[in-house]
């Protein structure tokens, strides 16, 4: 019998902490095939970040994905590598016992005056059918029960586009508002785009992941009406890199990402 899906903010709410680390127990609707859907994973170890540098927001994290991270007991150890007058720089890995699974770097910056003020403006969708994501057990990751997504542009994996850049209308299905950590989440949800060149299934995984937040507090937005641009830069020897933009409700910038990934086929 089928399990009942926990809420990202009520997984998050169970996230237990004490300086230095956090500890959940993810149950499999979390999943990404074999491993931890990585938004995830970048979660967990910011609720241990947070507890070495609570106040500053996030300006960017960088993640290396090391091996797979199983549903069950996940742990993170953060420690703090430098802390200055206005930034401070975090280390955090999910480790199983001594062995590390990923490993993070944040970055946390106070606000600083500036006379530069520069953020990029949402592109006009170009003209297509919308292809929205259906979830069915064990066709697709576990993780996506938990999104809301239509392809604007482009095509979910394994449909044979040819379109570099793709383009997803982006919700959760959660009761709460926004916070960062749903940013990470949803800043992760796009796969290879390079899967969606194919027409039968194959495996891919990430090795590493860079965000960078534009803004200081989502916790004013809804979680529907998001928007995820994402641009496939280079594929070939079995990587693929691709670039993406996040966008909240009524075309606000909130984060700018990279990603190198590797496709099986």
């Amino acid at each position: 019998m089928a399990t009942q899906a926990t809420p990202y903010s009520e997984l998050m709410s169970q996230v237990e902490v004490r300086p230095g680390e956090s500890r959940v127990v993810v149950p499999d609707d979390w999943l990404q095939g074999r491993t931890l859907f990585g938004g995830l994973q970048a979660a967990i170890a910011l609720k241990a970040m947070r507890t070495l540098a609570p106040q500053a927001p996030l300006r960017s994290m960088q993640v290396t994905f090391v091996g797979p991270v199983p549903g069950g007991p996940v742990q993170a150890r953060a420690r703090v590598l430098r802390s200055g007058k206005n930034t401070t720089h975090v280390e955090a890995r999910i480790v199983d016992g001594e062995e590390t699974l990923a490993t993070m770097v944040g970055v946390f910056g106070l606000a600083r005056a500036s006379s530069v003020n520069v953020l990029p403006a949402q592109p006009a969708v170009p003209a297509g059918k919308p292809i929205e994501m259906r979830y069915v057990q064990a066709a697709v990751p576990a993780f996506t029960q938990h999104f809301k997504a239509r392809w604007l542009h482009g095509g979910p994996p394994f449909t044979g586009a040819t379109e570099r850049d793709n383009v997803i209308e982006l919700g959760m299905r959660d009761p709460a508002r926004a916070s960062e950590y749903h940013v990470l989440a949803m800043a992760d949800f796009i796969p290879p785009i390079a899967l969606s060149f194919l027409t039968e299934r194959a495996a891919a995984a990430s090795l590493n992941w860079m965000l960078e937040l534009l803004v200081d507090d989502v916790g004013a937005l809804p979680l529907e009406g998001w928007r995820l641009d994402a641009h496939m830069v280079a594929a070939g020897e079995g990587y693929t890199h691709q670039s993406l933009e996040l966008w909240g409700p009524g075309g606000l910038p909130v984060a700018l990402g990279r990603q190198t990934m590797v496709v099986f086929a």
